[in-house]
């Protein structure tokens, strides 16, 4: 199966008043809270000065958050910067996170990298951060309503694409056993929540690309389950009389346990022929799920045919023993290292841009690629 590549795009430019919170060294704040984790890194040389930056991720939960804190340090090492970097217990933590970003913004950093849990919840205090001219650069996960002027870029994967990456080659693997059908068929999708951007682009990236595509073959398409999922598609079918039934599910909290219960009572379903998980938490639930039910595997005539997206140790080794067909990946090393450099750029005085970095589809006879394999963190 040929590897798809997402196009790298560029949009967005904020150029004014790029210098507006990098005036130098701010004054320390009082210790963190006891439930805040840290990542502790070290000083770099004297190139970028005395530039402090906050970093605040989703959660120190997942393999993916540790790739971007690597990628955090090596722009910290090349660039001579001071950063630190806090998250929540899990990325369901909403009000945790929020309490962490307030308390980054009382130490007048001279920027902060953000990615946010939720992209309502952050407003007041990126209202906060522009008021006392603390450039904001948002990584993995954008904030669309942002206060004018709060965020200068945003470094983010194309969700929506990468979840259409996903629906491409699980409906190429199971069109036939669609269209063969003699009652309607069900696909499942478990989304870790329903309020991060891009958990929720790329939820609807994979329900908007698989409706489209069984619909250019002729087939009703119903998208039933998770309330916001269902209102976000446009010209929904009714359940009752549709061909493919796709079934959204989002856990009450972020947690592969929840996330497996979901997938279990879809997978269950005696009608179920496809599961998408469209993160790494969720795709592990699917996975912890299939070790009761032993439903997935490569043949649409036997098995329930999955996806996931990112990676980790798990994930990995369902690709490879071909228990799942295959996963996304994105490049979080790589947008934590530009998160810090586009702030750097944002002191220095240059231009910045928002960034849209690469997502790769893998599978069993890709994993060992040059442009796929450094993304597949453990």
């Amino acid at each position: 199966m040929k590897k798809k590549v997402l196009a790298v795009l560029l949009s967005g430019c904020m150029a004014a008043g790029l210098l507006a919170g990098c005036g130098g060294k701010k004054e320390e704040a009082s210790d963190k809270s006891a439930d805040t984790k840290t990542e502790d890194t070290k000083e770099g040389s004297d190139k970028g000065g005395d530039y402090n930056f906050e970093v605040v991720v989703k959660s120190f939960q997942s393999s993916y958050w540790q790739a971007a804190v690597q990628g955090i340090k090596q722009a910290e090492e090349e660039l001579g910067v001071k950063t630190n970097t806090t998250g929540p217990n899990a990325e369901s933590d909403i009000a945790d996170q929020v309490n962490m970003l307030n308390n980054a913004i009382n130490k007048n950093p001279d920027g902060i990298a953000l990615s946010a849990c939720d992209q309502n919840s952050v407003l007041d205090s990126l209202q906060s951060a522009l008021d006392k001219k603390i450039p904001v650069v948002c990584f993995d996960s954008g904030v669309p309503d942002a206060p004018e002027g709060s965020v200068y870029a945003t470094v983010v994967t194309n969700n929506g694409a990468a979840g259409a990456i996903a629906a491409d080659h699980i409906y190429e693997t199971v069109k036939d056993k669609i269209a063969n059908a003699k009652k309607p068929v069900r696909v499942g999708e478990v989304n870790q929540d329903a309020t991060s951007a891009n958990i929720t682009e790329r939820g609807l990236g994979f329900i908007n690309r698989f409706k489209e595509l069984a619909e250019k073959d002729g087939k009703k398409v119903a998208v039933i389950g998770n309330d916001y999922f269902v209102g976000k598609v446009e010209n929904n079918g009714d359940e009752k009389s549709a061909d493919v039934i796709i079934e959204v599910a989002v856990p009450a909290q972020t947690t592969v346990e929840l996330c497996a219960t979901e997938a279990s009572n879809i997978m269950n379903k005696d009608d179920t022929i496809a599961m998408f998980g469209s993160n790494q938490v969720s795709a592990e639930g699917v996975l912890t799920a299939n070790q009761n039910l032993s439903v997935l595997g490569s043949d649409p005539e036997k098995n329930i045919i999955a996806a996931g997206f990112d990676a980790g140790k798990t994930i990995k080794a369902a690709v490879k023993d071909g228990t799942l067909l295959g996963a996304v990946t994105q490049s979080p090393l790589m947008q934590g290292k530009l998160s810090i450099e586009t702030l750097y750029k944002i002191c220095q005085g240059e231009t910045v841009e928002d960034i849209e970095t690469d997502g790769y589809w893998y599978d069993s006879t890709n994993m060992e690629e040059a442009d796929i394999s450094p993304n597949l963190y453990d």
